[in-house]
């Protein structure tokens, strides 16, 4: 929290050059495109969004380092039978947000995620796991409880609701010729209501725009498998320069941090107790990420594509601190559309 304030303080030096009011009909006035829930609407605005992200996993980690694949397996002096090599996820996002009034927006948010593991194994062989499948939804609402000049903050008060799988299975050399649940990072959803509050600053001046959101997860109890993801907590901020009417580059910064599982999934009971992977212990899931992103957005020509943005960004991981081994994330590429209607 420190560190929002401190953003928050640096930035208003920056917006307060100028007294006019703040404003989202810029190609800097939305968040890089991967930021969710960073600006509300006016009474009666509609916005329909889709985003599609692709996220790479390749390789393992433990602490702040990068482990080789071959060190996990027991030839090689290491604790599993099975090690995983890469895992490319997918997620297709679409999004509505309607605005009750000025001060209340209310977001609908609904994924689709495709999953693949690849995996190797202590006797040489090879295999690969897929999902695929509704993750969780994720209903919200934006409060604006400040405007000053060139600055606004909302409050950010989110449910996700559990509708993705948490039984994914497939085959694997172990279990065939039956299929196996998967573990949990090749799950679709959390499997409990979750509560994600936050809070979101705005800032602007005359070239260029600035903002901060923190937010949290909090998991609301067990799922039916007896077991809770860690709790969730996020930093990021963002700046973008106007370079005209429709495009403006993006940098952001990225920083979150997240809990060890509760509980055990009693499907993982055999592989845990026979230290099969570690991608099915509960006890190798905290760590923390710093991610920088790159990014653009595209605010469409007048007429009737005036209201249309297109955005691009690119999160490349700079630090990673694992409780592992865990997979270690290379990045993430994401793609949006977002449409208004008055």
């Amino acid at each position: 929290m420190k560190r929002l304030f401190l953003f928050v303080a640096m930035a208003a030096l920056f917006t307060s050059q100028v007294s006019a009011q703040w404003k989202s009909g810029r190609p800097d006035g939305h968040a890089p495109i991967q930021v969710m829930g960073d600006h509300a609407h006016g009474k009666g605005e509609i916005m329909f969004s889709y985003r599609y992200m692709i996220m790479n996993m390749d390789g393992n980690g433990d602490g702040t380092d990068e482990v080789s694949t071959s060190s996990l397996l027991r030839p090689n002096g290491g604790a599993y039978m099975v090690a995983p090599e890469t895992m490319p996820m997918q997620m297709h996002m679409l999004g509505a947000m309607y605005a009750v009034s000025d001060d209340l927006t209310l977001m609908l948010m609904l994924n689709y995620i495709d999953s693949e593991m690849d995996h190797v194994t202590a006797a040489g062989g090879a295999f690969t796991t897929e999902s695929s499948g509704l993750g969780d939804i994720n209903l919200s609402g934006l409060y604006t409880f400040m405007r000053q000049g060139n600055m606004r903050m909302h409050a950010n008060i989110g449910l996700s609701i559990p509708t993705g799988d948490i039984e994914i299975s497939d085959l694997t050399p172990a279990s065939a010729p039956n299929e196996a649940v998967l573990p949990y990072p090749m799950q679709l959803g959390s499997g409990t209501f979750d509560f994600i509050p936050g809070v979101t600053w705005l800032g602007q001046n005359e070239n260029m725009s600035f903002g901060a959101q923190t937010k949290a997860t909090f998991r609301l109890g067990e799922n039916d498998n007896d077991y809770s993801l860690g709790n969730r907590f996020m930093l990021t901020g963002w700046t973008g320069y106007k370079l005209n009417d429709s495009f403006s580059p993006m940098l952001s910064f990225n920083f979150q941090t997240w809990g060890d599982i509760d509980g055990a999934d009693p499907n993982h009971a055999m592989a845990l107790m026979n230290t099969m992977v570690h991608t099915v212990d509960p006890d190798l899931k905290a760590g923390s990420r710093l991610d920088i992103g790159f990014g653009v957005n595209i605010q469409g020509p007048e007429g009737p594509l005036r209201d249309a943005r297109f955005g691009v960004n690119y999160d490349l991981p700079v630090y990673q601190d694992l409780d592992g081994p865990q997979m270690w994330t290379a990045g993430i590429l994401t793609f949006g559309l977002q449409y208004t209607l008055d």
